[in-house]
Protein backbone atom coordinates (compact mmCIF):
# COMPACT_ATOMS: atom_id res chain seq x y z
CA UNK A 1 0.00 0.00 0.00
CA UNK A 2 0.97 3.67 0.25
CA UNK A 3 4.29 4.98 1.93
CA UNK A 4 4.52 5.59 5.51
CA UNK A 5 3.08 9.20 6.45
CA UNK A 6 3.03 11.22 9.51
CA UNK A 7 0.98 9.20 12.37
CA UNK A 8 -2.58 10.60 13.40
CA UNK A 9 -3.05 12.77 16.70
CA UNK A 10 -4.17 11.06 20.09
CA UNK A 11 -6.69 9.50 20.23
CA UNK A 12 -6.36 7.81 16.42
CA UNK A 13 -7.22 4.40 17.28
CA UNK A 14 -10.91 4.21 17.99
CA UNK A 15 -11.93 7.72 16.98
CA UNK A 16 -15.69 8.39 16.95
CA UNK A 17 -18.13 6.24 14.71
CA UNK A 18 -15.00 4.24 13.34
CA UNK A 19 -14.53 2.92 16.89
CA UNK A 20 -18.11 2.34 17.04
CA UNK A 21 -17.95 -0.04 13.37
CA UNK A 22 -14.89 -1.65 13.81
CA UNK A 23 -15.51 -2.65 17.91
CA UNK A 24 -19.25 -4.16 16.18
CA UNK A 25 -16.80 -6.48 13.75
CA UNK A 26 -16.31 -9.88 15.19
CA UNK A 27 -13.21 -10.12 13.06
CA UNK A 28 -9.56 -8.32 12.78
CA UNK A 29 -9.90 -5.15 11.41
CA UNK A 30 -8.14 -2.23 10.82
CA UNK A 31 -8.47 1.34 9.02
CA UNK A 32 -6.13 2.99 7.08
CA UNK A 33 -5.61 6.69 5.64
CA UNK A 34 -5.43 7.87 1.81
CA UNK A 35 -1.39 7.21 2.80
CA UNK A 36 -1.93 3.45 3.74
CA UNK A 37 -1.29 4.79 7.48
CA UNK A 38 -3.32 2.95 10.10
CA UNK A 39 -5.82 5.20 12.09
CA UNK A 40 -7.97 2.67 13.83
CA UNK A 41 -7.88 -1.02 14.60
CA UNK A 42 -10.33 -3.26 16.75
CA UNK A 43 -9.55 -5.56 19.50
CA UNK A 44 -9.66 -8.63 17.31
CA UNK A 45 -6.85 -7.37 15.24
CA UNK A 46 -4.53 -7.19 18.39
CA UNK A 47 -4.97 -10.36 19.51
CA UNK A 48 -4.39 -12.08 16.21
CA UNK A 49 -1.16 -9.86 15.11
CA UNK A 50 -0.06 -9.69 18.73
CA UNK A 51 0.23 -5.85 18.81
CA UNK A 52 -1.21 -3.57 20.81
CA UNK A 53 -3.38 -0.21 19.05
CA UNK A 54 -0.57 1.93 20.16
CA UNK A 55 2.40 -0.28 18.24
CA UNK A 56 -0.34 -0.48 14.90
CA UNK A 57 -1.90 3.25 14.88
CA UNK A 58 0.34 5.41 12.87
CA UNK A 59 2.25 2.87 11.24
CA UNK A 60 2.37 1.83 7.02
CA UNK A 61 0.04 -1.22 7.20
CA UNK A 62 2.05 -2.06 4.20
CA UNK A 63 5.42 -2.14 5.75
CA UNK A 64 3.98 -3.52 9.58
CA UNK A 65 2.42 -6.23 8.03
CA UNK A 66 2.81 -7.20 4.47
CA UNK A 67 4.79 -10.17 4.38
CA UNK A 68 5.85 -13.37 1.77
CA UNK A 69 5.17 -16.84 2.58
CA UNK A 70 9.17 -16.92 3.47
CA UNK A 71 8.85 -13.69 6.10
CA UNK A 72 10.13 -11.58 3.20
CA UNK A 73 9.12 -7.65 2.96
CA UNK A 74 6.49 -7.63 -0.29
CA UNK A 75 7.96 -4.67 -2.99
CA UNK A 76 4.58 -1.93 -2.60
CA UNK A 77 4.28 -2.88 -6.50
CA UNK A 78 3.40 -6.45 -5.84
CA UNK A 79 1.30 -5.81 -3.01
CA UNK A 80 -2.36 -7.50 -3.70
CA UNK A 81 -4.00 -4.72 -1.83
CA UNK A 82 -2.36 -1.74 -3.51
CA UNK A 83 -4.88 -1.92 -6.89
CA UNK A 84 -8.10 -1.97 -4.91
CA UNK A 85 -6.89 0.73 -2.08
CA UNK A 86 -5.66 3.33 -5.01
CA UNK A 87 -9.25 2.74 -7.13
CA UNK A 88 -11.06 3.04 -4.31
CA UNK A 89 -12.60 -0.56 -5.00
CA UNK A 90 -13.46 -3.36 -3.02
CA UNK A 91 -11.37 -6.70 -3.17
CA UNK A 92 -10.25 -9.87 -1.63
CA UNK A 93 -7.64 -12.21 -0.78
CA UNK A 94 -7.84 -15.91 0.71
CA UNK A 95 -3.98 -16.55 0.63
CA UNK A 96 -1.69 -13.63 2.17
CA UNK A 97 0.47 -13.53 5.12
CA UNK A 98 1.10 -10.42 7.85
CA UNK A 99 3.79 -10.49 10.27
CA UNK A 100 2.99 -10.59 14.07
CA UNK A 101 4.59 -8.87 16.94
CA UNK A 102 6.58 -11.75 17.90
CA UNK A 103 7.77 -11.95 14.12
CA UNK A 104 6.40 -14.92 13.62
CA UNK A 105 3.70 -15.25 10.37
CA UNK A 106 0.13 -15.35 10.46
CA UNK A 107 -1.69 -17.08 7.37
CA UNK A 108 -4.72 -14.55 6.50
CA UNK A 109 -7.29 -14.20 4.10
CA UNK A 110 -8.68 -10.47 3.94
CA UNK A 111 -10.98 -7.88 2.49
CA UNK A 112 -10.73 -4.16 1.61
CA UNK A 113 -13.11 -1.57 1.15
CA UNK A 114 -13.51 2.12 0.81
CA UNK A 115 -14.65 3.60 3.67
CA UNK A 116 -15.88 7.16 5.02
CA UNK A 117 -14.45 8.34 8.33
CA UNK A 118 -15.59 12.29 7.73
CA UNK A 119 -11.68 12.82 6.46
CA UNK A 120 -11.26 14.79 3.43
CA UNK A 121 -9.07 11.92 2.00
CA UNK A 122 -10.03 8.34 1.30
CA UNK A 123 -9.94 5.77 3.78
CA UNK A 124 -10.52 1.72 3.65
CA UNK A 125 -11.47 -0.88 5.91
CA UNK A 126 -8.93 -3.77 5.59
CA UNK A 127 -10.90 -7.03 7.57
CA UNK A 128 -8.99 -10.07 7.87
CA UNK A 129 -8.96 -14.03 9.76
CA UNK A 130 -6.50 -16.33 10.15
CA UNK A 131 -6.74 -18.91 6.55
CA UNK A 132 -7.74 -22.03 8.93
CA UNK A 133 -10.72 -20.44 10.01
CA UNK A 134 -11.66 -18.86 6.57
CA UNK A 135 -11.55 -22.40 5.23
CA UNK A 136 -13.59 -23.63 8.48
CA UNK A 137 -16.40 -20.88 7.77
CA UNK A 138 -19.65 -22.35 7.45
CA UNK A 139 -21.11 -21.34 3.89
CA UNK A 140 -18.17 -20.15 2.63
CA UNK A 141 -17.46 -23.61 0.24
CA UNK A 142 -21.11 -23.35 -0.84
CA UNK A 143 -21.83 -19.87 -1.36
CA UNK A 144 -23.04 -18.85 -4.46
CA UNK A 145 -21.12 -16.93 -7.23
CA UNK A 146 -21.34 -13.65 -6.93
CA UNK A 147 -22.72 -13.47 -3.53
CA UNK A 148 -21.15 -12.13 -0.30
CA UNK A 149 -18.78 -14.05 1.84
CA UNK A 150 -18.51 -13.13 5.90
CA UNK A 151 -15.42 -10.62 5.12
CA UNK A 152 -17.57 -8.94 2.25
CA UNK A 153 -20.86 -9.06 4.52
CA UNK A 154 -18.95 -7.71 7.22
CA UNK A 155 -17.13 -4.93 5.31
CA UNK A 156 -20.65 -3.98 4.04
CA UNK A 157 -22.56 -4.01 7.24
CA UNK A 158 -19.42 -1.76 8.68
CA UNK A 159 -19.71 0.49 5.97
CA UNK A 160 -23.49 1.34 6.05
CA UNK A 161 -23.35 1.94 10.00
CA UNK A 162 -20.75 4.93 9.10
CA UNK A 163 -22.25 5.90 6.35
CA UNK A 164 -25.95 5.92 7.54
CA UNK A 165 -25.09 7.09 11.37
CA UNK A 166 -22.75 9.92 9.88
CA UNK A 167 -25.63 12.20 8.74
CA UNK A 168 -29.23 13.67 10.30
CA UNK A 169 -30.54 14.09 6.31
CA UNK A 170 -33.42 11.74 5.62
CA UNK A 171 -32.80 12.85 2.02
CA UNK A 172 -29.01 11.92 2.33
CA UNK A 173 -29.25 9.00 4.23
CA UNK A 174 -31.77 7.42 1.98
CA UNK A 175 -29.12 8.31 -1.47
CA UNK A 176 -26.49 6.44 1.08
CA UNK A 177 -28.56 3.66 1.13
CA UNK A 178 -28.89 2.89 -2.15
CA UNK A 179 -25.89 4.06 -2.95
CA UNK A 180 -24.46 1.24 -0.37
CA UNK A 181 -26.95 -1.72 -2.07
CA UNK A 182 -26.26 -1.08 -5.58
CA UNK A 183 -24.86 -2.84 -7.80
CA UNK A 184 -23.10 -4.70 -5.00
CA UNK A 185 -26.62 -6.94 -4.05
CA UNK A 186 -29.04 -6.06 -6.84
CA UNK A 187 -30.21 -4.16 -10.16
CA UNK A 188 -32.74 -2.79 -8.38
CA UNK A 189 -32.91 -0.90 -5.11
CA UNK A 190 -37.03 0.68 -4.11
CA UNK A 191 -37.44 2.37 -1.05
CA UNK A 192 -41.21 2.57 0.51
CA UNK A 193 -41.78 5.22 3.62
CA UNK A 194 -44.67 5.52 5.96
CA UNK A 195 -45.08 8.83 6.96
CA UNK A 196 -46.33 10.30 10.22
CA UNK A 197 -49.23 10.43 8.58
CA UNK A 198 -48.99 6.76 8.43
CA UNK A 199 -49.68 7.56 4.35
CA UNK A 200 -47.44 5.45 2.16
CA UNK A 201 -44.86 6.89 -0.41
CA UNK A 202 -42.49 5.00 -2.83
CA UNK A 203 -39.58 7.79 -2.36
CA UNK A 204 -37.11 5.36 -4.50
CA UNK A 205 -37.02 3.70 -7.56
CA UNK A 206 -33.30 2.97 -8.50
CA UNK A 207 -31.92 1.26 -11.38
CA UNK A 208 -28.15 0.90 -11.63
CA UNK A 209 -27.30 1.12 -15.64
CA UNK A 210 -23.68 1.09 -16.83
CA UNK A 211 -22.23 2.20 -13.49
CA UNK A 212 -24.69 5.06 -12.68
CA UNK A 213 -27.53 4.74 -10.43
CA UNK A 214 -30.90 6.13 -12.22
CA UNK A 215 -33.98 6.90 -10.52
CA UNK A 216 -37.44 5.96 -12.21
CA UNK A 217 -39.71 8.93 -10.99
CA UNK A 218 -42.85 7.69 -12.81
CA UNK A 219 -42.16 4.42 -10.37
CA UNK A 220 -42.15 6.36 -7.69
CA UNK A 221 -44.97 8.75 -6.11
CA UNK A 222 -47.90 7.80 -3.09
CA UNK A 223 -49.46 4.20 -2.75
CA UNK A 224 -52.29 2.71 -1.40
CA UNK A 225 -52.98 2.01 2.22
CA UNK A 226 -51.35 -0.65 4.07
CA UNK A 227 -53.95 -3.50 4.15
CA UNK A 228 -54.56 -4.76 7.37
CA UNK A 229 -54.62 -8.78 6.60
CA UNK A 230 -52.78 -9.15 3.35
CA UNK A 231 -50.51 -11.63 3.16
CA UNK A 232 -48.54 -9.95 0.20
CA UNK A 233 -44.69 -9.81 0.57
CA UNK A 234 -44.47 -5.51 0.27
CA UNK A 235 -47.90 -5.13 3.14
CA UNK A 236 -46.21 -8.02 5.55
CA UNK A 237 -42.84 -5.73 5.43
CA UNK A 238 -44.69 -2.44 5.93
CA UNK A 239 -46.57 -3.94 8.69
CA UNK A 240 -42.99 -4.94 10.27
CA UNK A 241 -44.23 -8.76 10.26
CA UNK A 242 -41.44 -10.43 8.12
CA UNK A 243 -38.75 -10.15 5.05
CA UNK A 244 -39.78 -12.56 2.07
CA UNK A 245 -38.59 -12.85 -1.17
CA UNK A 246 -40.78 -12.37 -3.81
CA UNK A 247 -41.25 -13.37 -7.87
CA UNK A 248 -43.33 -11.75 -11.02
CA UNK A 249 -45.27 -15.16 -10.02
CA UNK A 250 -46.32 -13.90 -6.56
CA UNK A 251 -48.07 -10.30 -7.90
CA UNK A 252 -49.89 -12.54 -10.92
CA UNK A 253 -53.24 -13.22 -9.19
CA UNK A 254 -56.24 -11.11 -8.78
CA UNK A 255 -54.56 -7.91 -6.33
CA UNK A 256 -55.87 -7.64 -3.04
CA UNK A 257 -55.16 -4.03 -2.43
CA UNK A 258 -53.60 -1.16 -3.91
CA UNK A 259 -50.58 -2.20 -3.22
CA UNK A 260 -50.35 -5.69 -4.90
CA UNK A 261 -51.48 -3.47 -7.97
CA UNK A 262 -48.11 -1.18 -7.60
CA UNK A 263 -46.03 -4.54 -6.90
CA UNK A 264 -47.18 -6.22 -10.36
CA UNK A 265 -46.75 -2.94 -12.34
CA UNK A 266 -43.12 -2.89 -10.93
CA UNK A 267 -41.73 -6.05 -11.42
CA UNK A 268 -43.69 -5.39 -14.97
CA UNK A 269 -41.17 -2.01 -15.48
CA UNK A 270 -38.43 -3.37 -14.43
CA UNK A 271 -38.19 -6.88 -15.36
CA UNK A 272 -36.80 -7.75 -11.56
CA UNK A 273 -36.92 -11.82 -11.91
CA UNK A 274 -36.31 -12.02 -7.93
CA UNK A 275 -36.69 -9.52 -5.06
CA UNK A 276 -35.97 -9.74 -1.34
CA UNK A 277 -38.22 -7.47 0.79
CA UNK A 278 -37.01 -6.70 4.66
CA UNK A 279 -39.47 -3.93 6.70
CA UNK A 280 -36.99 -1.36 7.92
CA UNK A 281 -37.74 -0.67 11.35
CA UNK A 282 -37.80 2.29 13.97
CA UNK A 283 -37.28 2.02 17.99
CA UNK A 284 -40.97 2.24 17.86
CA UNK A 285 -42.56 2.05 14.82
CA UNK A 286 -41.77 0.47 11.38
CA UNK A 287 -40.73 2.96 9.16
CA UNK A 288 -41.05 1.42 5.44
CA UNK A 289 -39.82 -1.31 3.61
CA UNK A 290 -36.46 -2.09 1.25
CA UNK A 291 -36.69 -4.04 -1.64
CA UNK A 292 -34.06 -5.37 -3.84
CA UNK A 293 -34.46 -6.67 -6.79
CA UNK A 294 -32.04 -8.53 -9.73
CA UNK A 295 -33.26 -8.39 -13.38
CA UNK A 296 -29.85 -8.55 -14.95
CA UNK A 297 -28.09 -10.49 -12.35
CA UNK A 298 -28.75 -13.90 -12.73
CA UNK A 299 -28.76 -15.54 -9.48
CA UNK A 300 -32.37 -15.40 -7.27
CA UNK A 301 -32.40 -14.16 -3.89
CA UNK A 302 -31.68 -16.73 -0.95
CA UNK A 303 -33.01 -17.16 2.70
CA UNK A 304 -29.16 -16.56 3.33
CA UNK A 305 -29.93 -12.71 1.53
CA UNK A 306 -32.79 -11.92 3.92
CA UNK A 307 -30.71 -12.19 7.17
CA UNK A 308 -28.15 -9.85 5.43
CA UNK A 309 -30.82 -7.69 4.07
CA UNK A 310 -32.25 -7.62 7.39
CA UNK A 311 -29.18 -6.08 8.84
CA UNK A 312 -28.75 -3.13 6.76
CA UNK A 313 -32.29 -2.13 7.49
CA UNK A 314 -31.90 -2.60 10.77
CA UNK A 315 -29.43 0.26 10.82
CA UNK A 316 -31.25 1.72 8.37
CA UNK A 317 -34.15 2.41 10.38
CA UNK A 318 -32.12 3.82 13.50
CA UNK A 319 -30.59 6.15 11.09
CA UNK A 320 -33.94 7.46 9.77
CA UNK A 321 -35.62 7.51 13.34
CA UNK A 322 -32.61 9.67 14.81
CA UNK A 323 -33.11 12.11 11.14
CA UNK A 324 -36.79 12.45 11.44
CA UNK A 325 -36.35 13.41 15.27
CA UNK A 326 -33.67 15.97 14.29
CA UNK A 327 -35.71 17.13 11.57
CA UNK A 328 -38.51 17.08 14.07
CA UNK A 329 -36.96 19.74 16.49
CA UNK A 330 -35.70 21.80 13.77
CA UNK A 331 -39.39 22.31 12.98
CA UNK A 332 -39.98 22.79 16.78
CA UNK A 333 -37.17 24.88 17.15
CA UNK A 334 -37.96 27.02 13.62
CA UNK A 335 -41.69 27.09 14.93
CA UNK A 336 -40.58 28.48 18.11
CA UNK A 337 -37.97 31.17 17.05
CA UNK A 338 -40.27 32.35 14.42
CA UNK A 339 -43.39 32.84 17.03
CA UNK A 340 -40.92 34.60 19.64
CA UNK A 341 -39.96 37.43 16.89
CA UNK A 342 -41.91 40.09 16.71
CA UNK A 343 -44.13 41.77 13.89
CA UNK A 344 -42.82 45.55 13.64
CA UNK A 345 -43.83 49.03 14.67
CA UNK A 346 -45.69 51.37 12.33
CA UNK A 347 -43.36 54.42 12.95
CA UNK A 348 -44.15 57.61 10.70
CA UNK A 349 -41.50 58.42 8.84
CA UNK A 350 -39.58 54.97 8.97
CA UNK A 351 -39.61 52.42 6.75
CA UNK A 352 -38.97 49.07 8.36
CA UNK A 353 -38.03 45.19 7.69
CA UNK A 354 -37.32 42.17 8.56
CA UNK A 355 -35.66 38.49 7.98
CA UNK A 356 -34.93 35.79 9.99
CA UNK A 357 -33.09 32.71 7.66
CA UNK A 358 -32.73 29.35 9.55
CA UNK A 359 -29.16 27.26 9.41
CA UNK A 360 -29.03 24.85 6.71
CA UNK A 361 -28.09 22.34 9.33
CA UNK A 362 -30.75 21.81 11.81
CA UNK A 363 -28.25 21.86 15.36
CA UNK A 364 -27.36 25.11 14.06
CA UNK A 365 -31.59 26.38 14.88
CA UNK A 366 -31.63 28.72 17.81
CA UNK A 367 -30.17 31.99 19.62
CA UNK A 368 -30.33 34.82 16.86
CA UNK A 369 -33.25 37.27 16.87
CA UNK A 370 -33.96 41.17 16.11
CA UNK A 371 -36.45 43.24 18.00
CA UNK A 372 -38.50 46.74 17.51
CA UNK A 373 -40.57 48.64 19.84
CA UNK A 374 -41.81 52.44 20.59
CA UNK A 375 -40.42 53.63 23.68
CA UNK A 376 -42.79 56.84 23.62
CA UNK A 377 -41.81 60.48 23.08
CA UNK A 378 -41.47 59.09 19.34
CA UNK A 379 -38.31 57.02 20.40
CA UNK A 380 -38.26 53.50 18.22
CA UNK A 381 -35.54 50.89 20.01
CA UNK A 382 -34.14 48.65 17.71
CA UNK A 383 -31.99 45.34 18.55
CA UNK A 384 -30.44 42.77 17.19
CA UNK A 385 -29.25 39.63 19.17
CA UNK A 386 -27.69 36.47 19.20
CA UNK A 387 -27.53 33.38 22.24
CA UNK A 388 -25.16 31.55 22.30
CA UNK A 389 -25.94 27.60 21.54
CA UNK A 390 -28.26 26.64 18.49
CA UNK A 391 -30.72 24.48 19.63
CA UNK A 392 -34.24 24.47 21.60
CA UNK A 393 -32.40 25.83 24.88
CA UNK A 394 -31.06 28.90 22.82
CA UNK A 395 -34.20 29.55 21.25
CA UNK A 396 -35.58 29.72 24.59
CA UNK A 397 -32.63 32.04 26.79
CA UNK A 398 -33.20 34.38 23.55
CA UNK A 399 -36.82 34.64 24.56
CA UNK A 400 -36.11 35.25 27.92
CA UNK A 401 -33.23 37.80 27.21
CA UNK A 402 -35.65 39.34 24.58
CA UNK A 403 -38.17 40.28 27.26
CA UNK A 404 -35.39 41.68 30.23
CA UNK A 405 -34.80 43.62 27.62
CA UNK A 406 -37.52 45.39 26.61
CA UNK A 407 -38.81 45.57 30.46
CA UNK A 408 -35.59 47.26 31.10
CA UNK A 409 -35.43 49.44 27.97
CA UNK A 410 -39.22 50.49 28.66
CA UNK A 411 -38.99 51.03 32.23
CA UNK A 412 -35.53 53.00 31.88
CA UNK A 413 -36.09 54.50 28.54
CA UNK A 414 -34.72 57.88 30.13
CA UNK A 415 -31.00 56.77 30.12
CA UNK A 416 -28.65 55.81 27.53
CA UNK A 417 -28.45 52.49 25.89
CA UNK A 418 -25.64 51.24 27.58
CA UNK A 419 -26.94 51.91 31.03
CA UNK A 420 -30.27 49.37 30.14
CA UNK A 421 -27.67 47.23 29.49
CA UNK A 422 -25.49 47.34 32.02
CA UNK A 423 -29.03 46.42 34.31
CA UNK A 424 -29.31 43.33 31.53
CA UNK A 425 -26.24 42.01 31.66
CA UNK A 426 -26.65 41.96 35.70
CA UNK A 427 -30.01 40.15 34.79
CA UNK A 428 -28.66 37.59 32.72
CA UNK A 429 -26.56 36.26 35.48
CA UNK A 430 -29.06 36.09 37.89
CA UNK A 431 -32.65 35.28 36.44
CA UNK A 432 -32.12 33.93 32.89
CA UNK A 433 -30.85 30.36 31.67
CA UNK A 434 -28.59 32.43 29.49
CA UNK A 435 -25.26 31.29 29.08
CA UNK A 436 -23.91 34.32 27.09
CA UNK A 437 -24.78 36.36 24.30
CA UNK A 438 -24.28 39.85 22.12
CA UNK A 439 -26.58 42.20 21.50
CA UNK A 440 -26.83 45.88 19.76
CA UNK A 441 -29.63 48.25 21.33
CA UNK A 442 -29.74 51.43 19.52
CA UNK A 443 -32.65 54.12 19.93
CA UNK A 444 -33.56 55.98 16.87
CA UNK A 445 -35.05 59.27 17.63
CA UNK A 446 -35.32 62.87 16.35
CA UNK A 447 -33.39 66.11 18.25
CA UNK A 448 -34.05 69.71 18.47
CA UNK A 449 -33.51 70.67 14.82
CA UNK A 450 -35.65 67.92 13.64
CA UNK A 451 -33.07 65.34 12.46
CA UNK A 452 -33.09 61.66 13.04
CA UNK A 453 -30.41 60.50 15.45
CA UNK A 454 -29.19 56.98 16.71
CA UNK A 455 -27.67 56.36 19.86
CA UNK A 456 -26.35 52.81 19.85
CA UNK A 457 -24.70 50.41 22.96
CA UNK A 458 -22.70 46.87 21.45
CA UNK A 459 -22.24 44.19 23.44
CA UNK A 460 -19.73 42.29 21.41
CA UNK A 461 -21.71 42.08 18.40
CA UNK A 462 -20.94 42.89 14.62
CA UNK A 463 -21.49 46.71 14.38
CA UNK A 464 -24.21 48.11 12.93
CA UNK A 465 -24.24 49.72 9.07
CA UNK A 466 -25.28 52.54 7.81
CA UNK A 467 -25.78 53.41 4.24
CA UNK A 468 -26.60 56.82 2.82
CA UNK A 469 -28.63 57.01 0.04
CA UNK A 470 -26.07 58.13 -2.06
CA UNK A 471 -24.00 54.86 -1.66
CA UNK A 472 -21.55 55.90 0.83
CA UNK A 473 -21.52 52.77 2.98
CA UNK A 474 -20.15 52.16 6.64
CA UNK A 475 -19.65 50.29 9.70
CA UNK A 476 -20.66 52.10 13.15
CA UNK A 477 -17.68 51.17 15.75
CA UNK A 478 -18.36 53.58 18.75
CA UNK A 479 -20.04 52.39 21.78
CA UNK A 480 -18.49 48.86 22.15
CA UNK A 481 -18.03 46.60 24.88
CA UNK A 482 -17.94 43.08 26.29
CA UNK A 483 -20.82 40.62 25.20
CA UNK A 484 -23.26 39.85 27.92
CA UNK A 485 -23.11 36.45 30.33
CA UNK A 486 -19.29 37.09 30.67
CA UNK A 487 -19.65 38.72 34.62
CA UNK A 488 -16.43 40.73 34.37
CA UNK A 489 -17.88 43.41 33.08
CA UNK A 490 -21.25 44.04 35.18
CA UNK A 491 -19.55 47.14 37.24
CA UNK A 492 -18.18 48.91 34.89
CA UNK A 493 -19.99 51.88 32.79
CA UNK A 494 -21.01 51.15 28.84
CA UNK A 495 -20.00 52.74 26.40
CA UNK A 496 -22.27 54.57 23.89
CA UNK A 497 -22.37 55.88 20.10
CA UNK A 498 -24.59 58.27 18.89
CA UNK A 499 -24.79 60.01 15.36
CA UNK A 500 -27.10 61.70 12.96
CA UNK A 501 -28.87 59.46 10.48
CA UNK A 502 -28.86 61.46 7.06
CA UNK A 503 -32.01 61.62 5.27
CA UNK A 504 -33.01 58.65 3.24
CA UNK A 505 -29.71 56.66 4.81
CA UNK A 506 -30.87 52.69 5.65
CA UNK A 507 -29.66 51.29 9.05
CA UNK A 508 -28.94 47.66 9.03
CA UNK A 509 -28.46 45.14 11.85
CA UNK A 510 -27.72 41.89 11.49
CA UNK A 511 -26.11 38.61 13.14
CA UNK A 512 -23.02 37.00 12.33
CA UNK A 513 -24.44 34.52 10.07
CA UNK A 514 -24.62 37.33 7.41
CA UNK A 515 -20.70 37.49 7.57
CA UNK A 516 -18.46 34.81 8.98
CA UNK A 517 -18.14 31.26 7.11
CA UNK A 518 -15.46 28.71 8.08
CA UNK A 519 -13.46 29.21 4.74
CA UNK A 520 -13.22 32.80 5.01
CA UNK A 521 -12.20 35.52 8.02
CA UNK A 522 -14.57 37.92 8.96
CA UNK A 523 -12.86 41.17 7.65
CA UNK A 524 -13.59 39.62 4.12
CA UNK A 525 -17.47 39.00 5.51
CA UNK A 526 -17.32 42.43 7.08
CA UNK A 527 -16.27 44.21 3.32
CA UNK A 528 -18.61 42.41 1.41
CA UNK A 529 -21.76 42.86 3.37
CA UNK A 530 -20.78 46.88 3.30
CA UNK A 531 -19.73 46.38 -1.01
CA UNK A 532 -23.30 45.13 -1.56
CA UNK A 533 -25.29 47.04 1.19
CA UNK A 534 -23.61 50.35 -0.65
CA UNK A 535 -24.95 49.14 -4.50
CA UNK A 536 -28.32 48.12 -3.07
CA UNK A 537 -28.76 52.06 -1.42
CA UNK A 538 -31.29 52.45 -3.80
CA UNK A 539 -33.49 49.77 -4.17
CA UNK A 540 -37.08 50.02 -2.18
CA UNK A 541 -36.08 48.28 1.40
CA UNK A 542 -38.12 45.23 1.33
CA UNK A 543 -35.80 44.22 -2.01
CA UNK A 544 -32.93 46.05 -0.10
CA UNK A 545 -33.73 43.30 2.46
CA UNK A 546 -33.93 40.30 0.17
CA UNK A 547 -30.95 40.86 -2.30
CA UNK A 548 -28.67 41.59 0.53
CA UNK A 549 -29.74 38.35 2.33
CA UNK A 550 -28.74 36.69 -1.66
CA UNK A 551 -25.69 38.73 -2.13
CA UNK A 552 -23.93 38.57 1.03
CA UNK A 553 -24.32 35.77 3.20
CA UNK A 554 -21.33 33.00 2.23
CA UNK A 555 -22.52 30.00 0.00
CA UNK A 556 -20.70 28.04 3.04
CA UNK A 557 -22.66 29.63 6.00
CA UNK A 558 -23.55 27.37 8.31
CA UNK A 559 -25.15 29.56 10.88
CA UNK A 560 -28.74 31.12 11.64
CA UNK A 561 -29.22 34.76 10.23
CA UNK A 562 -31.54 37.45 11.91
CA UNK A 563 -31.94 40.83 10.05
CA UNK A 564 -33.09 44.42 10.74
CA UNK A 565 -33.45 46.84 8.44
CA UNK A 566 -34.23 50.51 8.80
CA UNK A 567 -34.62 53.38 6.30
CA UNK A 568 -35.27 56.77 7.26
CA UNK A 569 -37.49 59.60 5.74
CA UNK A 570 -36.29 62.51 4.55
CA UNK A 571 -37.44 64.40 7.97
CA UNK A 572 -39.18 63.13 10.44
CA UNK A 573 -42.73 63.05 10.35
CA UNK A 574 -45.43 64.43 13.39
CA UNK A 575 -48.04 62.88 13.69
Amino acid sequence: METAGEGPGPGAGRPGATGVALTAIGTGAYVVDGRGTIVAVNAAAERLLGRPAAALVGADAHDLLHRSAHGETVPTSQCRMRPAFLAGRPAQNDHDWFEKGDGTLLAIAWSITPYDTGADDTSALVLFHPREAAAEAPGTATSPEGAPDELERLALLAETTTQLTSTLSVDEALHRLVTLVLPRLADWAVIDLISERDEVWRTKVVHFEDGVPVSRRDLEGPMAPVPAESPMPLSRALRGASSTIAGPDTYQGAPDSGIAVEQRKLFEATGMHSAAIAPIRGLRDVLGALTLGRSEQPDAFTTADLTLLEDITRRAGLALDNARLYQRQRKVAETMQRYLLPQLPRVPGLETTSRYLPAPDASHVGGDWYDAFPLGDGDTALVIGDVSGHDLDAAAGMAQLRNVLRSYAWSFRHEPPGRVVERVDRAVLRITDVSMATLVLAVLGTDEEGRWTLSWTNAGHPPPLLVTREGVAGYLTGGGGMLLGTGTGTDRPRADGSTVLPPGSTLVLYTDGLIEAPSHPIDEGLERLRRHAAVLAHRPVEVFADELLRRARPADNDDDVALLVVRVGARPERG
